[in-house]
């Protein structure tokens, strides 16, 4: 695993400006009333600068068959817990096991309502109390340009080099992580989506790879019925504080060799690989080659999509709404171009749609060939 931290984070202004706090998606959509499921949300569909709206039960009618969906498998973890320096309570975030035996952690002070602050990082030697007598140790920054994040030893009655001790720990009194714009405290089950699988090892993702969280089993069935085919991938996750826009580091994922296959296969039968998250690019961009042709890959991954190094493999997107200093906006420029991603979110914006994880989502889809469209008809 490297320390790249990637490109520096861009810091650009956008025409459709900050994110109005009534727009934040405070419960999940099945929670806002009776009848109502994961699937109740909106989605915004983009093609070029041309923009509809639609809800997201009619993903099935606008993909078509031959088009691939790359869903990421990974399970969310209960990745918050509570500890104490000296007297002071403050949360510790688990965010990514190491080679080495250590986590990346983000320490955050308790908010009073069930949610957190964001606290100053640091120093090294500093030493956390947890539960079960684990005890957790600061040893350095996670990278030279973040102070947030920072790579801690365990160590105590449940703690082993492997990890093993953490994710027990994290089982028995681990929470989700959860921010100041949620209501409430919610179950784990919440934050899994229908295509998170357990690991052998027990790891996962810190945060819930959201972009998968509207779909249900019964449209994964209308999908494959409408002959839209499923690749999946892991990658899992880190923390992403919504208070830091850093750009992403590295993570650990895999591709295998089926997944690859079916990505190469639809691409040259003329099919659309379009990506369920922001993970699903990481990680299939990961194991592309310069020519595009996806090869079965494993390990950890320090790529940083932008527009300068654009996409060669993914077509389409379906990702959550992002704030405007998020790096993974740059992601979306890189897949669909700057004025499209601009034109989508001023509509988002207009529209009223919501943010976050339990919010609304946009499908970023390749402009149709006038052309194509009319041959396909006759």
């Amino acid at each position: 695993m490297t320390l790249a931290m990637g490109v520096p984070p861009h810091e650009r202004s956008r025409g459709w400006g900050k994110v109005p706090e009534e727009l934040f998606a405070r419960i999940p959509a099945e929670q806002r009333g009776p009848g109502r499921g994961r699937d109740s949300v909106r989605l915004l569909v983009s093609r070029g600068v041309e923009v509809s709206h639609h809800a997201f039960v009619e993903l099935p009618r606008l993909l078509r068959a031959g088009d691939l969906l790359v869903v990421n498998t990974s399970p969310t973890l209960a990745a918050a817990v509570d500890g104490r320096i000296g007297h002071a309570r403050v949360v510790v975030h688990f965010s990514t096991r190491g080679d080495d035996g250590r986590w990346a952690v983000e320490l955050r002070d308790p908010a009073g309502d069930g949610t957190t602050r964001a606290r100053a990082g640091g120093p090294a030697g500093t030493e956390v109390r947890l539960p079960g007598g684990v005890r957790l140790m600061l040893t350095a920054p996670l990278g030279p340009d973040s102070d947030r994040l920072w790579w801690a030893r365990v160590s105590g009655a449940q703690a082993q080099t492997s990890g093993a001790g953490v994710l027990a720990l994290l089982r028995e009194h681990g929470r989700p992580i959860r921010y100041s714009y949620t209501e409430r405290d919610q179950p784990l089950s919440v934050y899994q989506t229908v295509f998170a699988l357990p690991t052998a090892d027990g790891t996962g993702s810190a945060e819930m790879p959201s972009a998968a969280r509207p779909f249900t089993a019964a449209l994964v069935a209308e999908l494959v019925s409408r002959g839209v085919q499923f690749a999946p991938i892991t990658l899992h996750t880190g923390v992403a504080s919504v208070e830091a826009h850093e750009s992403p580091y590295p993570e650990r994922f895999s591709v295998p060799e089926a997944s690859a296959r079916l990505i190469n296969a639809a691409r040259a039968g003329g099919g659309r690989v379009v990506a369920v998250g922001t993970t699903a690019v990481r990680a299939v961009e990961s194991a592309a080659d310069a020519g595009g042709v996806v090869r079965a890959r494993a390990g950890w991954t320090d790529l940083v999509v932008t527009p300068e190094r654009g996409v060669r493999v993914v077509d389409g997107l379906l990702t959550g709404l992002h704030e405007p200093e998020a790096s993974h906006l740059l992601m979306l420029e890189a897949v669909a171009g700057r004025a499209a991603i601009d034109r989508s979110y001023e509509e988002a914006v207009r529209g009223l749609y919501l943010w976050h994880e339990f919010g609304d989502v946009h499908l970023i889809l390749p402009e149709e060939d006038p052309h194509s469209a009319h041959c396909s008809s006759n």
